[in-house]
């Protein structure tokens, strides 16, 4: 059901993304999915169709949209039969890219963000640590001013486009203060000296995905590598998380539609005791609560996008709907698998995929505990120490 706040326009560009998925990704999935990577012509065929960097200006490479046109993009790679290229593309126009846009020079923006959104080059975020997930006051990977550079040692784990990665936005530490005062940003390109991918991380789901572990040792940037202001690199990189949580709840909608139409197909031909299988009450009750639930968390998601895309920042909405689709995705992967039987757990059938990827949702992005957090601080005020 088209709903009302989308234009024809939006529209539109659903109809073109949908095309672009069903012609050059899903034929691939399985293929990826085993070679556990997708290639890299991905990222420049979206930046010449103009899916890259959705709303960022023409001059950079963008297309002046409004975020809806982001939300849909994110709903749209969530039916491409994996969830890896829906996250390796937020990565790249919703999470890396953002803060260069909004605090970078205008000479980062050209060596940067204009390749990035034309998908010459491939952008990774560094925030993750091996003690630092979460928590990100308890990042330790230092920056220090040495003359006309800085000089950068530690260590990222789970970084997503790691890998293949032609620069990362990196979080360090830049002063002495503790707790979320003296990040600072850092625009460090591949092949630095001192930068190097230490391994690619074998993961559950999300297979065609690359998630890194990186290693800065005494890795020499110039001072103009710095990105925004000295000091202030945790408030530049998060004020983007609330359009990153909403994308992110959006893929998770998506892909549980896939899963509910995948449950539905099979239900309808697979026959035990001379019937099929949807006409049996146990299921077709739990086909309709799947469908109940993808519906709320679609519209929550949407109340939330909505409310993004007017300038207000419903932070307590955004969590809940980042959190609910999350554990909704969940939900319904499993019970699309359930309803597969033993079939459900072979690798030839899709099902299990969007099962393994589901889970994911509750981890990146912020956990359903630190949802959960967010949740309760904007009801009850924060817990003082």
């Amino acid at each position: 059901m088209k709903h009302p706040m989308f234009s024809e326009e939006h529209e539109l560009f659903r109809d073109s993304v949908r095309k672009f998925v069903e012609k050059e990704l899903t034929p691939h999935a399985e293929e990826w999915e085993k070679a556990e990577e997708f290639p890299n012509s991905v990222f420049r065929l979206m930046g010449e169709l103009g899916f890259l960097g959705l709303r960022y200006p023409e001059k950079y490479g963008g297309q002046n949209c409004d975020f809806l046109f982001s939300v849909i993009l994110a709903e749209e790679l969530g039916r491409c039969g994996m969830g890896s290229i829906g996250m390796a593309v937020a990565v790249q126009s919703e999470m890396a890219t953002p803060p260069i846009f909004k605090f970078g020079s205008e000479e980062q923006k050209i060596k940067y963000l204009l390749p990035a959104n034309q998908g010459k080059r491939i952008a990774c975020l560094g925030i993750t640590e091996p003690n630092a997930g979460s928590d990100v006051a308890a990042i330790q990977t230092t920056a220090k001013r040495d003359g006309d550079h800085w000089v950068i040692n530690g260590r990222k784990i789970f970084i997503t486009n790691g890998a293949r990665a032609d620069f990362i936005t990196l979080v360090a530490r830049t002063g002495e203060k503790k707790g979320y005062k003296g990040f600072s940003l850092f625009l460090v390109d591949k092949g630095t000296p001192g930068f190097s991918l230490t391994r690619k991380l074998d993961k559950v789901g999300m297979r065609s995905s690359d998630t890194a572990e990186l290693l800065f040792e005494d890795c020499r940037v110039p001072a103009e590598a710095l990105l925004g202001e000295e000091g202030k690199g945790f408030y530049h990189i998060m004020w983007e998380l609330q359009g990153e949580r909403i994308m992110a709840a959006a893929n998770s909608v998506a892909r549980a539609q896939v899963a509910l139409e995948l449950a539905l197909k099979y239900s309808r031909e697979r026959v035990q005791f001379g019937k099929p299988l949807a006409h049996f009450q146990v299921t077709r009750h739990r086909l309709a609560d799947m469908a109940t639930e993808i519906e709320a968390a679609r519209h929550l998601t949407y109340y939330c996008a909505w409310c993004f895309q007017n300038g207000d920042y419903p932070v307590k909405e955004i969590s809940m709907a980042k959190l609910f689709a999350a554990q909704m995705g969940n939900r319904v992967a499993d019970a699309a698998l359930q309803i597969h039987g033993g079939y459900g757990y072979m690798m030839e059938y899709p099902v299990q995929r969007y099962w393994r990827d589901a889970r994911l949702s509750r981890i990146g992005g912020g956990t359903d505990e630190i949802m959960k957090e967010i949740i309760a601080n904007e009801l009850l005020g924060r817990v003082k120490e």
